[in-house]
């Protein structure tokens, strides 16, 4: 019965970290951006395959670009305190059954989009897994202009839910598009300045890493979070909302900057996390409010 015990729970660990290595909560905004560009793009709710193998298929791809992401830098994880611990860089699971896992994953995405929705989803997801994975990744460690070629795939998401629900892609694709592209760099650029030691010790070119004052990056992050604001309003002026998601998304955008030049001003760790936080809300509460406000 003892041996029985361990067995299960050396099972049980082992399938912790299998779930570990698909990033399940940080693919969560993935799997929402998705979705939001499904509900956006006029997609009946109603097709509950469609919208369930939206969802699945691309939190499946999503899961599958993490678990490459780990594998490719599982040494320079190892280097740092926040990442250590991670099951490959620990050790607890080899790169070889990673990937095969990763591949796995995203298969299985992308069979779901290109089978039950339609092959350009498919298309797309296969391009966000493709440029992170070997594009981005890559690049981490090698010039800081890597955070700005990510947050390509990262706006991937909601032209994927778009190409689900329309089988095409239109101006408002590229809208959704532009809105999760510019919130990304504060966003990435918070963590980076929180992390900075962290990344040096592990070789990630980022640019507080070699602009150590951060003047360049309060700079930077001010000025994407001042683009943001009226490229959030834009869905108003193109017919995919109404005048209360423009109001709103308007308040929204000036609290986010604000806290963004709070940030570029003191250049603190305090304010870096406050405005990660916030990056973390306004994302989320962004999508909540452009489909309640849907024209």
């Amino acid at each position: 019965m003892k041996g029985e015990a361990i067995a299960l729970t050396a099972a049980r660990s082992r399938a912790t970290d299998f779930v570990a290595l698909a990033k399940p909560r940080l693919n969560m905004l993935v799997v929402a951006s998705a979705l939001a560009g499904y509900v956006m793009a006029g997609g009946d709710l109603s097709n509950a395959v469609v919208v369930v193998c939206t969802v699945v298929g691309t939190a499946l791809v999503a899961g599958g670009a993490s678990a490459f992401n780990q594998v490719i830098e599982r040494v320079p994880d190892s280097l740092m305190q926040r990442t250590r611990f991670r099951p490959v860089p620990d050790g607890r699971l080899q790169p070889v059954e990673s990937l095969v896992f990763g591949t796995a994953l995203a298969l299985a995405g992308l069979t779901f989009l290109g089978a039950a929705v339609n092959r350009l989803s498919a298309i797309v997801a296969l391009v966000t897994l493709l440029t992170y994975a070997l594009v981005y990744t890559p690049l981490k460690r090698r010039t800081s202009f890597a955070t700005v070629i990510g947050a390509i795939p990262g706006a991937l998401p909601p032209v994927i839910g778009w190409a689900a629900a329309r089988g095409a892609l239109s101006q408002g694709a590229w809208v959704l598009f532009a809105i999760v592209f510019l919130w990304q760099l504060p966003h990435f650029l918070a963590i980076a300045w929180i992390y900075r030691d962290d990344y040096a010790r592990a070789g990630f070119v980022m640019l507080p890493v070699i602009e150590p004052d951060g003047r360049s990056t309060a700079r930077q992050a001010v000025f994407y979070c001042a683009a943001l604001l009226p490229v959030s309003l834009a869905p108003t002026l193109i017919g995919l909302a109404n005048t209360f998601y423009f109001a709103a998304a308007l308040v929204l955008g000036l609290l986010f900057l604000v806290l963004t030049l709070k940030f570029a001003r003191t250049r603190a760790v305090a304010d870096a996390r406050r405005l990660f936080f916030a990056s973390i809300i306004y994302l989320p509460l962004i999508w909540i409010l452009m489909i309640v406000g849907r024209a």
